[in-house]
């Protein structure tokens, strides 16, 4: 039969998900809905460096991420957030976010300060508040050693040179001060910038000093221009320094400020010069015996990241594809207006309303919705919301929406000679569904489901905006720690590739076995009908 096969499918998916949740490497921390008492929760993109990187081990003093166990922080931010939850009495926690999350998380609750090299413009103190400033560096602008502009002397020898500058930062708006220049479209990662300057996509990008001179550590191909007094960009120290993001009116900014006063701009320094020193070139030793040490270095890291992703895709494709199944039945759902008013009524609303979730989560990019539960729910209504939850759901409903139209269209496809026929034997609309049409349906749009789960395993990248540390997220941190970016994106690239194609296969083989050949015939019984394969 074959709802026997379909039910234990079913079956099968389920136990998948237990078991897969259990042995996932990665272990989600619920450290953004701890109790705020006795913790410092410090947001960062740990991948900053010399501010801020990740690695795999807990060497050079690093701090373990709390929402991705197994990964470690460490630089300067890290190392002045432990001096500040030593000196407040706290027990530190760092939390892994996208630069763009950092405010929101900060605003919603999620974290109680932005340890990041945040310079505290006057923009951000409109939603934020900060600290006195803990580092302060000056502007420069990298580019290519073999670069014409390598020998630049004063930023207006820059002129027609394409520069660009990190977006949201007054990075990217002194730019502006360079006559002639050409001005490009501000990028979200300095990861992204530095790949487009050492490939030639741009001229160069400004950055601050520590940053530069640690990138150009890592890349023997680039350097930085410094600029000396009244050639450079023109900035208040509010610019150029760095310092700790609090939400508004928060007790803990004047206890920062009482910690801040206890270490000397020497011990400041130092603590610079030492994150600088742990990111000093590596040997030169060729392009895949990178990827190979990469892999083996961070392999802990890149499997709790295909953990997360399979989790999170084979999960919200089963609950979604439930979801789907759902609205498509109540929407295909005839009433009569003569016979039942009321239920007729009832239906439009169910359907106006059905079709509007479905338009709106297939109208709308899935980062913007997790954004808006994630950080807007907090923020508007005080109700915390779970990393993974925000995940689950996120992906489960947008796919929702898709497969309501597959099913749907799957629907449709059915012989309308098979719904006259079983009205004609005494049959509901739900056993029609049930032992005719569902059955049916379910075979047709098999491929189209598989599709879906394909998709969701690279569309849950979009969740690094949340925090969640799936594949992409942490190819990202990695790139940004070693700026081997090609080696490690290729390593990437290799496991999506191997993941859909298996998952293809696979299902693929579970199609041939469960319908091949298949064919589905009418029997007419006492009390009903039922359907066979034949």
């Amino acid at each position: 039969m074959i709802k026997r096969k379909i039910k234990g499918l079913f079956s099968l998916s389920f136990i998948f998900v237990l078991l897969l949740s259990l042995v996932s490497p990665l272990t989600v921390s619920n450290a953004e809905t701890t109790a705020t008492e006795g913790i410092f929760r410090v947001g960062m993109e740990v991948d900053y460096a010399p501010f801020n990187w990740t690695q795999p081990n807990s060497a050079d003093d690093a701090v373990e991420v709390s929402n991705s166990p197994g990964e470690y922080a460490n630089g300067y931010d890290v190392q002045m957030a432990k001096k500040l939850a030593d000196g407040l009495g706290l027990k530190l926690e760092i939390v892994k976010i996208e630069w763009d999350g950092l405010a929101p998380a900060l605003q919603s609750g999620k974290i109680d300060a932005i340890i990041a090299g945040m310079s505290p413009t006057a923009e951000r103190k409109k939603e934020i508040d900060f600290s006195n400033n803990y580092y302060t560096s000056d502007l420069v602008i990298v580019v290519k050693k073999d670069s014409e502009y390598a020998n630049a002397k004063s930023i207006q020898d820059f002129k027609g040179a394409r520069i660009t500058g990190q977006l949201n930062t007054f990075h990217y708006t002194v730019i502006d001060q360079i006559k002639g220049v050409k001005k490009q479209k501000a990028m979200d990662k300095f990861s992204t910038m530095l790949l487009s300057t050492a490939t030639g996509k741009i001229d160069g990008y400004v950055s601050e000093r520590p940053g530069a001179l640690s990138a150009t550590s890592k890349n023997k191909d680039l350097t930085y221009v410094e600029f000396e007094k009244g050639k450079g960009f023109e900035t208040s120290s509010e610019d150029t320094s760095i310092a700790v993001g609090i939400r508004k009116g928060s007790e803990l900014t004047p206890q920062i400020n009482e910690v801040l006063a206890g270490i000397s701009e020497e011990e400041r320094l130092e603590m610079m010069d030492d994150a600088i020193l742990l990111q000093v070139e590596d040997e030169d030793v060729g392009f895949f015996t990178d990827i190979k040490n990469i892999a083996l270095e961070y392999k802990s890291l890149i499997l709790s990241g295909v953990g997360t992703t399979m989790l999170l895709a084979l999960v919200a494709t089963s609950i979604g594809f439930i979801i789907g199944l759902i609205v498509a039945v109540i929407r295909n759902i005839e009433t009569n207006k003569r016979k039942n008013p009321f239920k007729y009524y009832i239906m439009k609303i169910v359907d106006f309303l059905l079709a509007c979730y479905v338009e709106i989560f297939r109208g709308t990019p899935m980062m913007v919705q997790a954004i808006l539960i994630y950080y807007g729910i907090p923020y508007l209504f005080g109700i915390d919301t779970k990393v993974m939850f925000t995940a689950f759901l996120v992906v489960s409903v947008n796919t929702g929406a898709y497969l309501s139209e597959v099913v749907r269209g799957g629907i449709n496809s059915i012989d309308e000679g098979q719904f006259e026929a079983c009205k004609a034997i005494g049959m509901t609309h739900s056993q029609t569904m049930i032992n005719v049409v569902l059955p049916q349906t379910i075979k047709n749009i098999i491929p189209s489901i598989g599709n879906e789960f394909v998709i969701n395993i690279k569309d849950t990248s979009v969740l690094s905006v949340i925090s969640v540390t799936e594949l992409f997220f942490i190819g990202r941190s990695i790139g940004g720690t070693t700026y081997k970016y090609f080696q490690t994106y290729i390593i990437i690239a290799i496991i999506y590739f191997i993941l859909t194609f298996t998952i293809t296969r696979i299902l693929r083989l579970v199609e041939k076995k469960m319908f091949d050949s298949a064919s589905f015939v009418m029997e007419s019984s006492t009390g009903g009908a039922n359907v066979r394969k034949k």
